[in-house]
């Protein structure tokens, strides 16, 4: 990549350069390489699958493009639970055992006979229950011989399903919940209970809508999947490169903007994709010269660009795939979980902005003008893209179901793309978006029935309850030490499960022992969703600071301590919201002035506690400086008038001290 020279600034397009694996530049000539470098890395850390060729390429391709119409179809007709559900995992099944191999060792290039098997199989396995859901109701407690020789082989399969597309760890926490079902009495004290017999188990794992066809299945179902296949259309459109160029054009021509202009553009582009870990190397390999450029650390820029890619996934209109979980399990509109999420992401952005401002001055950062072409030109020729995404909100503020309206605005970002032929969604570009969108949602799918089989164990056996009762007894009762340990608890399970994963079986082990510490239910649910996401940044197996370092050449250990400084406010602003009753201001669930006094409370604490932790506010502060600057700022972001008070009063104390010191400085400085 040529860049030329300004007289002070820098100048280079980082969307024309392609990035290898070790964070080296390439010409722009080898951008496909570079794109295909970073599909290579995404299954490194999100599960590996074939490249086909030939019948099977176009057998699977067909299977893909079948499933998303499916789902869209199914989207306006009306189609029992169990049948709409049993066609959603055989698709899914079918396509992972086609797609993934067995193990990393296996020629990726061809389909051996087994998984054939094993795929036609599968989907027989659910078209009997398509065909017989009416029958099978009614035999749930006492399955007949073929209920238990299908639902064995279901079973398995879909345990195999989930160690191929998200490793061995919750398939063996599924098969750890089922043998505690069957082996129930053989648990010491409180642990024990009666037991089920294995056919119990499988006519509740196979039979019913409380296993493998729960909840968390039924969400992915009728809604993650379109959220998935919405954001494949916009990609197929050139959204991603608009959302870049235009996050540059906005952003990128200050000493701050390359760091800025990766924050927005992670925003932007996380939503669609619905993958911290994806969003994250994507703009890496497309910002990464810039960064360095600006004088950016690998380490540092690695940590900006994790940072930016996980809080997508907690940001609205498009959270993470557990939201819409969150918003089945409460029984609210997804627009609710929406409104709660906005205040949390306006500090997580703050705080990644605060930090961007101060890493400016302190490490050197050099300003690069990013060749952009004009906000007003983009927005005249692309600002199409912008629509469907202002118009899920729309919809859905006009009372419409989430999954109408994100079927809606699809159709707008098919409509709108032929605004521009390079952007149009030919036909065969719209299969193209289909087949991928399908693809995207293959792991969602096994995770989900995995999830439903521990959720079904726990409700069956009274485990979930249990659990609670050891937290509270843990923890005495009190609300923060019964915070702290469910935050442990999420860490923990977020260190070996995805984020869906863990939110679900927190959503039924955890945060019922914080709704009975005293925590509003809402409250409850948000906590545990925001500690299932931070699992991607958090040591020692953050997926997102791994993956961002194998293209930015960067410390992968050192790139994680720096992200966890960059997600400081994720960390805290749980605690917020569930440490007082008022905390749901900040969740903009209240009065219309407490909603104000606690939001505009908590920016001026966020920026107090950045500049604490950070050191610096005009100049280095002070050690004394920086505890009162801490502490006021964690007082002020506390829900509740004394809280603020004297937050306000330490904040207020800190900064006078930090500019009584600073302002005689300033003359000899200047000399």
């Amino acid at each position: 990549m040529q860049a030329g020279r300004g007289e002070d600034v820098q100048r280079v397009h980082p969307s024309e350069a392609g990035v290898d694996a070790k964070g080296t530049e390439t010409a722009a000539t080898g951008s496909a390489a570079a794109l295909d470098d970073v599909d290579e890395l995404v299954e490194r850390f999100e599960g590996a699958t074939r490249r086909l060729a030939g019948p099977m390429a176009a057998i699977v391709r067909f299977l893909a493009v079948a499933m998303a119409i499916y789902h869209i179809w199914a989207t306006f007709a009306y189609i029992p639970a169990h049948p709409m559900r049993a066609i959603h995992l055989g698709f899914g099944l079918a396509l992972i055992l086609l797609l993934y191999p067995a193990s990393r060792r296996q020629d990726r290039s061809r389909v051996p006979w087994t998984d054939v098997v094993l795929a036609v199989v599968a989907a027989l396995t659910m078209a009997y229950l398509v065909v017989f859901y009416r029958e099978v109701a009614y035999r749930i407690i006492r399955p007949e011989t073929a209920d238990l020789v299908l639902g064995t082989v279901a079973l398995l399969l879909v345990l195999e399903a989930a160690r191929r597309t998200t490793g061995w760890v919750l398939p063996a926490l599924a098969v750890f919940f089922l043998a505690y079902g069957f082996f129930g009495p053989y648990f010491p004290g409180m642990w024990g209970h009666g037991g089920y017999s294995f056919s119990r188990l499988i006519g509740q794992m196979y039979l019913s809508l409380e296993g493998i066809f729960g909840v968390p299945l039924g969400v992915s179902a009728t809604f993650i999947i379109l959220f998935t296949l919405y954001g494949a259309l916009l990609d197929a459109s050139g959204a991603g490169r608009f959302f870049v160029d235009l996050s540059l054009a906005l952003t990128g021509r200050h000493r701050a903007g390359p760091g800025r202009a990766v924050t927005a553009a992670s925003f932007l582009l996380g939503g669609p994709s619905g993958s911290g870990v994806a969003t994250a190397v994507t703009l890496g390999a497309i910002t990464w010269p810039l960064l360095r450029r600006a004088g950016y650390s690998p380490e540092r820029a690695g940590a900006l660009l994790s940072a930016g890619g996980i809080g997508a996934v907690i940001s609205p209109p498009i959270l993470g795939a557990a939201s819409f979980i969150i918003a089945e399990i409460l029984r609210v509109s997804y627009l609710d979980v929406i409104r709660w999420a906005v205040m949390p992401t306006v500090l997580y952005y703050l705080c990644i902005l605060l930090m961007i401002e101060l890493d400016t001055v302190r490490a050197g950062i050099r300003p690069v003008a990013a060749e952009a072409p004009p906000v007003g030109r983009l927005l005249r020729q692309y600002g199409f893209h912008l629509t469907s995404l202002v118009a899920i909100v729309a919809f859905l503020l006009a009372g419409y179901t989430a999954a109408y309206a994100v079927m809606w605005s699809m159709a707008l970002a098919v409509a709108v793309s032929y605004l521009r032929r390079d952007t149009a969604l030919t036909p065969r570009k719209l299969v193209d978006a289909l087949d991928r969108g399908a693809r995207s949602a293959l792991s969602v799918v096994a995770t989900t029935a995995v999830a439903g089989i521990i959720v079904g164990v726990l409700n069956l056996t009274g485990l979930g309850l249990k659990f609670s009762s050891l937290v509270l007894a843990l923890s005495g009762g009190h609300l923060i030490p019964t915070l702290i340990l469910a935050a442990l608890v999420l860490l923990l399970l977020g260190l070996a499960l995805p984020i869906t994963a863990s939110y679900i079986v927190a959503a039924v082990t955890v945060a019922p022992a914080l709704v009975q510490a005293g925590v509003p239910e809402p409250a409850a649910h948000m906590f545990t969703f925001y500690y299932a996401v931070l699992s991607e940044v958090s040591p020692p197996t953050a997926l997102s600071c791994f993956a961002v370092s194998a293209i930015t050449g960067g410390n992968p250990f050192r790139t994680m301590w720096l992200t966890w400084r960059y997600a400081l406010p994720a960390f805290l602003v749980p605690f917020l919201f569930t440490l007082s009753p008022t905390g749901m201001n900040l969740l903009w669930d209240g009065p219309w002035y407490g909603v104000l006094l606690a939001s505009v409370t908590a920016v001026a604490g966020l920026t107090a506690l950045v500049a604490g932790v950070s050191g610096w506010v005009r100049g280095p502060a002070r050690w004394y400086e920086r505890v009162l600057l801490v502490a006021g700022g964690l007082a002020l972001m506390y829900p509740g008038s004394r809280g603020d008070v004297t937050g306000l009063a330490l904040a207020a104390l800190g900064l006078a001290a930090h500019l009584a010191v600073q302002r005689p400085r300033r003359p000899a400085a200047q000399a």
